[in-house]
């Protein structure tokens, strides 16, 4: 009787954490919509043409598992250091996921932390209930089979078995950082998926959403012409758009 009360109690303690997960899922800024539903390799061209800049991630910034989504960025830093303070140096960290809104996507850089874990599953299983859209690490992650069993989405430059205790110290939360590459501001649009990381920023996520989307039709409507005719170049040639 004791083993069957445990087991039922287990059961709604998911079933409350699932279902406040999804009630957490905010409503949505049209923008973010929007670029849930482009291609990020669109999104980085529409950058590079209306504005000559590079907005993708290093390669080397790849998802856990396949996925996709989109939302502003809440930024952590944290500088290499070693102490003997614990985790109460790093504290920062914990506090900046649970102050961010639902839908924010944690964007965290380690200074040369390549073989050091940024997150895990605790604090991936707080993203999860929280509602967070998802993480990008730069640095290495740990605890993938929880963090796959979750199924809360992950982008890291690798996998290390370390930790970031007695190591880093928390260096500021909503500053600017560099994250693979790429300059990320609070509030800077994270758009991802297979292909990679592209970050946008708020100002100009408006004009590169539209022509992001025009990129996106203009390429869906060439794969049939490809097909059909078995020609890239009068595809190319038509729709001016490779």
């Amino acid at each position: 009787m004791k083993l069957r009360r445990t087991i039922l109690t287990s059961s709604i303690v998911v079933t409350l954490t699932f279902t406040c997960w999804l009630f957490a899922q905010p409503a949505g800024d049209p923008l973010i919509e929007g670029f849930k539903l482009v291609e990020v390799a669109s999104v980085a061209d529409a950058m590079e043409q209306l504005y000559g800049q590079r907005s993708h991630m290093s390669h080397q910034m790849r998802p856990l598992f396949t996925t996709k989504f989109a939302g502003p960025a809440v930024t952590v830093l944290l500088k290499k250091e070693e102490h003997k303070e614990g985790s109460k140096a790093s504290q920062g960290m914990l506090d900046a996921i649970d102050a961010a809104p639902a839908g924010s996507v944690y964007v965290m850089v380690l200074e040369d932390g390549s073989d050091v874990a940024g997150i895990g599953g605790l604090m991936a299983t707080a993203m999860k209930v929280r509602g967070f859209a998802g993480a990008i690490i730069d640095a290495s992650i740990r605890d993938t089979p929880q963090i796959r069993k979750l199924q809360f989405p992950v982008f890291s430059i690798g996998v290390a078995p370390s930790t970031s205790v007695n190591h880093y110290r928390f260096a500021g939360v909503n500053v600017p950082v560099t994250c693979a590459g790429v300059r990320v501001a609070a509030s800077d649009i994270i758009v991802a998926d297979e292909d990679g990381v592209a970050v946008v920023p708020r100002a100009k996520a408006a004009e590169v959403l539209k022509l992001a989307q025009q990129l996106d039709n203009t390429e869906h409507q060439m794969l049939p012409f490809i097909e059909k005719f078995r020609s890239i170049k009068e595809a190319v040639a038509k729709f001016g758009r490779i």
